[in-house]
């Protein structure tokens, strides 16, 4: 059969299937039985919580707008190809819509503990890679949407938009209609394995590129230069940082709590001190890890924390494609400067640097590189750097811009809406950031065995905006140099 004929048979058995990308695949193959790789969120509504039906009626009716919860992963066999995404044809909703309570009154360490819980336990990945718990019980009449997703399934910005289409804009949006749902069939054992082979056919794709090439070859140049740039910046931070308990083995249960802090206090310091928010919101960071290291009694004088930082690759006309675009650059969080104000500097300094050499197209450049791998080479691979203890980064930190007015479910107002991101490799701490109706919301998820402590770092990082918030009010515009040690 000629190679028309194939791609054709491919396409008939494959039409139920749609392939998963790379990257999305890399969160798939990096969980094992210590690291979950599930994203979420923890909203906070006002009382009282919605009725099963309410909440059934509500799901169903979005479900339409997000195929992908209807969806399960299917793996071919002989790991000859990317996995993909099929239709659950036992699709059940209210396996996947869940109710809990904590003892009331509950207020955060209640709230807290069960989400440490619920983040330690894995998605079924026979089914949808998504649960959704309602959490009763809470003081003031208070409820809580608990909320995780496969990181396979959507990056951070991505469930931005998915929110969106949960929550309503109003408290009394018109009714909700149910739209009726067939799942396609199950791909047959041939459908799979040509469906898998078709898209692990490397040289054809890489061919594809090569005509590209030479259709656009000023594009490529301009590419070419980019990527070099890029790359060129992670250089200097190939050197590993300086060792800290933030990094080593961890077990398979996670601690997560929470801090928050107002936008229009950012935003003064913003103005105050100059910056962006996000500089800003880093540099509150670094004060949280200068306080959890100072209390576990290590040396910070001259000492940075080396973070991922995601960002977006997304661009606009991508909004609404629930797949990972994702990238990252290193900062490092400058943790030996005492001063407020020399810190946001330092912070400002690095960050204005990764935007001029463009350093968020480097591990985009990266990953895509992997693309010329055999998917069997690549997921035994990516395990493996998963395995092996790393040094090179000690955190990550997220930060996701979220609506900036009230948003309802069912008629209750939200009133917060913290993030929680997975641990991974080597990272023992994360942080991720949410920012929603005047309000910035910091979800920390620590190893439950090596970061009980990850209450120093929430308290720390709403001391880290308050001073800055400070030193803005008094005009301070210079700070200790870096790596002195004037006290906190």
């Amino acid at each position: 059969m000629s190679l028309a004929g194939r791609l054709t048979v491919s396409y008939q058995f494959g039409a139920c299937m749609e392939r998963m990308s790379l990257l999305d695949a890399v969160f798939l193959y990096v969980e094992n039985d210590v690291t979950p790789m599930q994203i979420g969120g923890v909203a906070i509504l006002e009382g009282p919580p919605p009725t099963h039906d309410e909440l059934a009626t509500r799901f169903a009716a979005k479900l339409s707008l997000v195929p992908r919860y209807r969806q399960k992963v299917h793996f071919p066999p002989l790991n000859v190809g990317l996995p993909s995404w099929i239709d659950d044809t036992h699709f059940n909703l209210d396996y996947h819509l869940r109710r809990s309570a904590v003892p009331s009154p509950g207020g955060r360490a209640e709230l807290e503990t069960f989400v440490g819980r619920e983040m330690s336990q894995h998605l079924d990945r026979a089914r949808p890679l998504w649960e959704m718990s309602v959490v009763e019980g809470l003081e003031d009449g208070r409820w809580a949407m608990v909320s995780k997703v496969h990181h396979c399934m959507v990056d951070g910005v991505a469930s931005t938009d998915l929110m969106s289409l949960l929550f309503d804009i109003e408290p009394n949006p018109p009714a909700v209609t149910v739209t009726p749902w067939r799942p396609r069939p199950e791909p047959s054992m041939v459908g799979a394995l040509t469906h898998a082979a078709a898209g692990a056919m490397h040289p054809v794709r890489a061919g594809r590129r090569a005509v590209e090439a030479l259709r656009s070859p000023a594009a490529v140049a301009e590419r070419g230069v980019e990527t070099a740039r890029a790359l060129a910046s992670f250089a200097p931070k190939l050197k590993p940082p300086p060792t800290t308990s933030l990094n080593g083995p961890y077990g398979p249960h996670r601690r997560w709590t929470s801090a928050k802090a107002s936008l229009a206090d950012v935003k003064l310091v913003r103005r105050g001190l100059g910056g962006t928010v996000n500089d800003v919101v880093l540099a509150a960071i670094t004060r949280g890890f200068r306080d959890l290291l100072l209390g576990r009694g290590e040396q910070v004088d001259g000492r940075v924390i080396r973070t991922m930082v995601p960002v977006s690759v997304r661009a606009e006309h991508e909004r609404g494609a629930y797949n990972n675009r994702v990238s990252g650059v290193l900062v490092d969080f400058p943790v030996g400067v005492a001063d407020p104000a020399a810190r946001l500097a330092e912070i400002r300094r690095q960050m204005d640097g990764i935007k001029e050499s463009r350093g968020a197209v480097a591990g985009e450049r990266l990953v895509n590189l992997a693309d010329f791998a055999p998917p069997v080479l690549l997921a035994a691979g990516t395990r493996l750097a998963a395995s092996m203890p790393q040094r090179s980064v000690n955190t990550a930190a997220t930060n996701v811009p979220g609506p900036q007015h009230p948003l309802y479910f069912a008629g209750r107002r939200l009133l917060e809406s913290a993030p929680t991101i997975p641990l991974a490799a080597s990272l023992r701490v994360v942080v991720g950031i949410f920012s929603y109706d005047g309000q910035l919301h910091f979800g920390i998820t620590g190893d439950y065995d090596t970061a009980a402590d990850i209450g120093v770092l929430a308290e720390g990082i709403e001391r880290g905006i308050a001073e800055l918030v400070a030193a803005a009010g008094t005009g301070t515009t210079t700070g200790t140099a870096a790596g002195t040690t004037a006290p906190a």
